[in-house]
């Protein structure tokens, strides 16, 4: 999606005459495409899952593939930096066009996760990892690669990323979300501390109907018509 306005109308509006900057806060998300149907699938699926686990706070803003806007020099330049996946807390949960930190209190995220490409591996690896750790001081910050199925995570520490050891099933602690992230059936998901699946909304309501299902057939068994009930 592009911006409303092109880069040299949003300089403009951010230098008054006066010589006084203020940056615009209404800005459209300028991210480029997804690379494939995994990335959006699994984009999709945590943030489903995440909000189906949390449907009943509403202090944080999850979203997927949006731009954060975090310096004004980076309107100028158009340098985008725009996670996979991510999590502000204390957050407000409305739907955005962008993520502005200096329209959000300066609240960067507080876990990014990024799913890695051929195109892009690299600079989550080194860039955006040296951003987030150096800029936006994101507590934890995640990499899953969905074709080797590689999935890294790091804490911030004294100021400094240090790698987040897995437990026995492989899976890595967010302190932030506290739940688990970890691969299952080679998507990245959720679990609770007790490590229990954090179930999408389409599994629950398959859940609750082969639950119908068993309690009809039980009926059945009873000679009860379910039906009639």
């Amino acid at each position: 999606m592009s911006t409303t306005n092109a880069p040299e109308s949003i300089a403009e509006q951010m230098e008054l005459e006066s010589g006084v900057i203020i940056p615009p806060c209404d800005l459209w998300s300028d991210e480029p495409p997804l690379e494939s149907d995994w990335h959006r699938e699994q984009i999709e699926l945590l943030l489903a899952c995440l909000k189906q686990h949390w449907r009943e706070r509403s202090d944080f803003y999850a979203s997927g593939n949006l731009t954060i806007y975090f310096s004004p020099d980076q309107i100028k330049s158009r340098d985008f930096k725009g996670p996979d996946f991510f999590v502000v807390l204390g957050a407000t949960p409305e739907p955005r066009k962008s993520w502005v930190v200096w329209a959000e209190s300066g609240k960067y995220p507080n876990v990014i996760v990024e799913i890695l490409s051929e195109s892009t591996a690299n600079v989550d690896r080194t860039a955006k990892k040296q951003l987030y750790q150096d800029t936006f001081r994101t507590p934890n910050y995640v990499w899953f690669d969905p074709y080797s199925f590689e999935l890294m995570g790091f804490q911030l520490i004294s100021g400094h990323y240090q790698e987040i050891p897995a437990n026995s099933e492989g899976w890595l602690w967010s302190d932030q979300l506290e739940l688990y992230l970890g691969v299952y059936d080679t998507k990245l998901r959720l679990f609770t501390a007790e490590g229990q699946l954090v179930a999408s909304p389409a599994e629950l309501a398959e859940q609750e109907r082969q639950r119908a299902e068993r309690l009809a057939e039980k009926l059945r068994e009873m000679g009860i018509d379910p039906s009639a009930i």
